[in-house]
């Protein structure tokens, strides 16, 4: 019986001791010193729900008509843009975006649909990406109007999208047929080659967060590199994740890891290093296959992109690259809200002038060759991003992220344990890099998310029966805004 009561008591001691917080002082941190994009067109977005239900109050015929005439306008004002080269700050940009945001609300009101509008955003953003070659994209303008056109019409047209039948939906774009010699395969309906970029969004409540905490908050959470072995065509895919670091992956299990969406993107064939070796791109992806094989390198919770000791999703591509001349992410990004800092700083980042993987896309050294979605997980991607903007607005009031202090003991032990398991080359419960804290905010944060994502849904659920369509985006946002709790 004394023994049991003595093993009682050392028990209660080690779990006091464990329970014990650690001071928790402001991680060290690199501070952007840019001000977030904001749109600040909460009337255009109320203006377009109205012309929507306007449209689906019109005659078929009268409604083909108006868009027939305006489609007409639309293609006048994309020959004029594809005519010539044009500066970030000339007027055409602002006129091509708010043409197509007159034109959005109608062909979703449409019955039928042709893939006009995907036609023609794909084109926007051919030109877009060919004129940012001769831009200074570390220039305000710039980002701006890239961001407008390229983050801005997607939006548009993902709204024609999940207004449209399911037979109607096109949940594979072909945007670019970029030249490329190195080995192919066929992903989805895009064709893909070794040493291309594929830029995603993952299902965790994490991608949310990275998606859209960013001074341009976009679609995107997560890189891949894609090797593809030039003599047995078999695809791999080289990844950094949270969980085990740099890894490489088959193409089921690229897949089979939760993806909302993915772009595919690859440098551009002019490139002076691509035309004095048009294998480069295969040399990279092959260089960084075998550097995930032979050491193991951890996941960078920091987001330093300058140590390549660790690395983040970004940092496998920039630096793979990097090795053989081609610098990617010719601009920085930057993260400047004090909320998403003091949030991201809480998980460990310290770097908030980086790499994101969302901004990318604006990069005038790749081409975007290929897009996809489908529509389950496009209307999800949109209600992920609807509540992580409602939450990124109370960590902008101040509201600090906390975790259970009763589950510190645990959390300790399961850290020691998942150590272990690190020493050993195998994935620990709790991440490498990530201490027992950090992983109780995560919970923290996830179990946060859920409850305002489910009432979000609810919401969105009692708005469709009501109105007999989905909640756009902007209403998604203002149902989760309405539905915080804590």
């Amino acid at each position: 019986m004394k023994k049991i009561y003595l093993l009682v008591k050392i028990v209660v001691v080690l779990y006091m001791l464990l329970l014990i917080p650690l001071p928790e002082g402001k991680k060290e941190f690199h501070r952007a010193s840019r001000t977030p994009f904001t749109w600040n067109q909460d009337s255009l977005w109320k203006n377009l729900e109205d012309t929507f239900l306007m449209a689906k109050r019109l005659s078929p015929v009268k409604l083909d008509a108006m868009v027939e005439q305006m489609r007409a306008d639309a293609d006048v004002l994309l020959a004029k843009y594809e005519d010539s080269i044009y500066g970030p700050t000339r007027k055409i940009h602002d006129s091509i975006a708010h043409q197509f945001f007159r034109i959005a609300p109608l062909i979703a009101a449409q019955d039928k649909k042709s893939d006009w509008y995907i036609r023609y955003y794909n084109a926007v953003r051919r030109q877009l990406k060919m004129d940012s070659r001769y831009w200074d994209m570390s220039t305000l303008s710039a980002r701006n109007t890239s961001y407008k056109l390229l983050y801005g019409l997607r939006a548009a047209v993902e709204e024609i999208l999940l207004q449209s039948h399911t037979d109607e939906f096109i949940a594979t774009m072909r945007v670019a047929d970029e030249p490329s010699v190195t080995p192919a395969i066929d992903m989805l309906g895009i064709t893909v080659h070794s040493g291309d970029l594929l830029v995603s969004r993952g299902g965790a409540e994490v991608s949310a967060f990275i998606s859209r905490g960013n001074d341009y908050p976009g679609n995107f959470s997560h890189v891949a590199l894609v090797h593809i072995d030039k003599d047995t065509r078999t695809p791999y895919f080289i990844e950094a994740h949270i969980e085990k670091g740099v890894a490489i992956a088959s193409l089921d299990q690229y897949l089979k890891d939760k993806k909302l969406r993915f772009m595919v993107m690859r440098p551009r064939f002019d490139l002076p290093e691509i035309q004095l070796n048009p294998m480069l791109p295969y040399e990279v992806s092959e260089y960084m296959y075998k550097e995930a094989q032979n050491k193991h390198i951890p996941y960078d919770f920091k987001m330093d992109y300058h140590d390549a000791s660790a690395m983040f999703c970004s940092e496998v591509g920039s630096y793979a690259y990097k090795h053989y001349g081609i610098r990617l992410w010719e601009f920085q990004s930057t993260i400047s809200s004090d909320g998403i800092i003091d949030w991201l700083n809480a998980f460990g980042v310290q770097h908030f002038v980086t790499q994101m993987p969302s901004d990318l896309e604006y990069d005038p050294m790749l081409s975007v060759v290929g897009e996809w979605r489908n529509k389950e997980v496009l209307f999800q991607d949109h209600v992920d991003n609807a509540v992580m903007d409602a939450l990124i607005g109370l960590a902008n009031t101040g509201e600090e992220l906390g975790y259970n202090l009763w589950a510190l003991p645990l959390g300790r032990g399961i850290k020691a344990y998942s150590a272990v398991l690190n020493s050993f080359g195998k994935d620990g419960v709790i991440p490498e890099g990530m201490d027992a804290t950090t992983a109780l905010k995560n919970n923290y944060f996830v179990n946060r998310f859920q409850r305002l994502k489910s009432k979000t849904l609810q919401k969105a659920e009692l708005f469709q029966n009501e109105n007999g369509y989905l909640p756009p985006y902007w209403q998604l946002v203002r149902f989760a805004e309405a539905s915080q709790v804590k």
